[in-house]
């Protein structure tokens, strides 16, 4: 499989009275793919995962597929914490069809040890889905050691990692141990160097706000015309680190609001941020000639 480019880390949008905005999401889907971005992945980390029901996670996965239409890839968030939960999750995928791999994070609060991660990544991968890793210790409390990657790579349906504990490093080392699997960046803000020692693109939060431009940076730099990619990364950075100053998806959906692309919607425990943190992103937002 062939995962690289810009794979947008997709909010999930509410309506007033907290149901998920169907008709937001269709214009969202088709904004995104009309900009360029390869790729789509519903009910992640940003897509509020943890507060959407079963049925609302499998209904977002499959009308995502469905709005998509083909366009672009679709790596759909079937991860938990429970094995059973994450088959069970990928299954539903799986039966309905136009998925090209899901996204399993670590799971997270149990903290189980390296046999069991493996078994769990296993378990999953086993179901015959192409399977992108999530390691993200600092949501999951655990890394995914690197003899425990380089075992599952080994795996014909492990295809990718998605790279999000900020070390650069991490990527050459998955990269020297592991040089068929595809590594994808994370993190925005550390998507132009993990590129430059072999990663094949970046699950991106940006790319909510900005899919054209940020699916441009990163074909710059996937095409290895870092001074240009380079110039791109400065431009871009006040909006990396704005996206990040309170907790994702916060930042991003208050962008969002601030652009007309979604109505105002968080689940508690997540909420709307600070006057003070909205005025800062609004004011990166304007200095990139968005309409806020």
């Amino acid at each position: 499989m062939n995962l690289q480019g810009t794979i947008t880390a997709m909010i999930t949008p509410f309506t007033k009275d907290d149901q998920v905005d169907y008709g937001a999401l269709k214009a969202f889907v088709d904004w995104q793919c009309e900009s360029g971005v390869e790729g789509l992945c519903p009910v992640g980390t940003t897509g509020e995962s943890p507060t959407l029901s079963h049925d609302e996670h499998h209904e977002v996965i499959a009308k995502v597929i469905e709005y998509a239409a083909g366009r672009v890839k679709i790596i759909a968030g079937t991860g938990a914490n429970s094995t059973a939960e994450a088959v069970s999750l990928t299954q539903d995928v799986i039966a309905r069809g136009g998925a090209d791999a899901t996204l399993q994070v670590t799971p997270y609060y149990n903290k189980p040890n390296a046999e069991g991660l493996y078994r769990h990544f296993m378990t999953v991968a086993d179901l015959g889905l192409p399977v992108v890793l999530y390691n993200v210790p600092g949501r999951s409390g655990r890394e995914i050691p690197l003899d425990v990657v380089a075992r599952l790579a080994k795996h014909p349906k492990i295809v990718a990692i998605k790279e999000a504990a900020g070390s650069v490093e991490r990527v050459s080392a998955i990269r020297h141990i592991c040089p068929d699997l595809t590594v994808l960046s994370g993190d925005d803000s550390l998507a132009l160097p993990m590129i430059a020692v072999g990663a094949s693109g970046v699950i991106s939060v940006a790319s909510d706000v900005m899919p054209r431009e940020i699916s441009d940076f990163i074909r710059t730099a996937l095409a290895g015309d870092f001074v240009a990619a380079r110039a791109l990364h400065e431009r871009y950075y006040d909006l990396f680190h704005d996206l990040f100053i309170d907790t994702n998806p916060i930042m991003v959906k208050e962008a969002l609001v601030m652009m007309g692309k979604v109505g105002p919607g968080f689940r508690l425990p997540l909420c709307e941020t600070t006057p003070e943190k909205r005025e800062k992103l609004r004011a990166t937002l304007a200095a990139l000639g968005l309409k806020v």
